[in-house]
């Protein structure tokens, strides 16, 4: 461990030969047992890529009112476009933080047997004032998507599957981006920029604005401060992996204070998730990683589903009940009515 609380692995040495590759996987193995965040570095994200996105972030966010809510969330039946601040929820409280939400561009599902989480499914909302907001988004997704799969491949092994164990299960990843602004707090006590919470899928990739701190990760019952680190992600596990083995690997709560005005703080988090459909099996652990299992964690408020679509459609949902109400009141009813 180091001062930054949390470990750092180097996705590169997975290409310096066996013994190295073989090294960062027991690393990858111990901080996903143990704290279940890690930074990585050797990604192959060049500065030229992040400069890109950074100033994409940034002049989105500098767009005129009217442009951003152009696009806003609530036209779109899929939770897809702008969140202006104060749209989304954590834990039914309010995040104080802008964004734009961009998942796998598709056609809407029109099927009426259709599956609720189908609802998931469709096009993306793109700002006609910043064309090139698209191009950016695709180059950083094909990447982020690379070097997910080269994680997955690496916990599988570590875990004693066949490398192969996710490709099966995944089917089509179920992807997300979230562009954020976190505008900068006057009030005397930290602002919940985003709330505690864990992940409800399986891996998140996210990137800082370098020098820009708030994001905090709960250790042994108290919040850790996890700064950025240049050419570094912050990595971490979400409900489905521990799901997958039993609690062995930890999907941790995290969260993120406002920074102080007048300054504020872009993050663009990046979900892979297995595809809406797909169901991740229980990985049948070697007996001695078995026995460190802990068991999945029980929360009566925040069930873990093994099929993700429901994952995904409960903490859609949650966070935007404006959209909820909007396109899927009989989805909002129906589960209040089973709860």
């Amino acid at each position: 461990m180091t001062d930054l609380n949390l470990p750092i692995l180097d996705l590169s040495q997975l290409d310096e030969g066996p013994e190295t590759a073989a090294r960062f996987r027991d690393d990858l193995r111990a901080a996903t047992h143990d704290v279940g965040f890690f930074y990585l570095t050797g990604t192959g994200v060049t500065p030229e890529l992040e400069a890109r996105l950074h100033r994409a972030a940034r002049d989105f966010f500098a767009l005129p009112e009217d442009d951003k809510l152009s696009i806003e969330n609530v036209k779109s039946p899929h939770f897809r476009g702008y969140t202006r601040v104060g749209g989304e929820r954590t834990q039914g409280k309010v995040d104080w933080r802008e964004q734009i939400d961009i998942g796998p561009e598709r056609e809407a599902v029109t099927d009426p047997d259709a599956p609720d989480y189908a609802a998931l499914i469709g096009p993306n909302l793109w700002p006609e004032a910043q064309p090139e907001l698209r191009e950016v988004v695709a180059e950083w997704h094909d990447h982020l998507s690379g070097v997910a799969r080269k994680l997955l491949r690496a916990w599988a092994l570590a875990l004693g599957a066949d490398e192969s164990y996710f490709d099966q299960h995944f089917g089509e990843p179920s992807t997300l981006i979230k562009i954020v602004r976190y505008p900068g707090s006057r009030e005397p006590e930290p602002q919940q920029g985003v709330g505690a919470h864990k992940d409800s899928g399986v891996l998140t990739l996210l990137w800082v604005e370098p020098g820009k701190g708030g994001l905090q990760v709960e250790r042994n019952g108290e919040w850790v401060d996890a700064p950025p680190v240049p050419g570094a992600f912050v990595v971490n596990i979400g409900e489905l992996l521990e799901y997958a083995t039993q609690g062995y690997l930890i999907a941790t709560k995290h969260r993120v204070v406002s920074p102080r005005y007048p300054g504020d703080r872009i993050s663009v988090p990046f979900f892979f998730n297995p595809a809406l459909d797909a169901r991740l099996p229980i990985i049948e652990l070697p007996a001695q990683l078995a026995a460190q299992a802990r068991g999945v964690t029980q929360d009566p408020s925040n069930p873990i589903h093994a099929l993700y679509g429901e994952n995904a459609l409960k903490s859609r949902l949650r966070a935007h009940p404006d959209v909820a109400g909007i396109w899927h009141a009989d989805l909002v009813a129906a589960r209040a009515a089973a709860s």
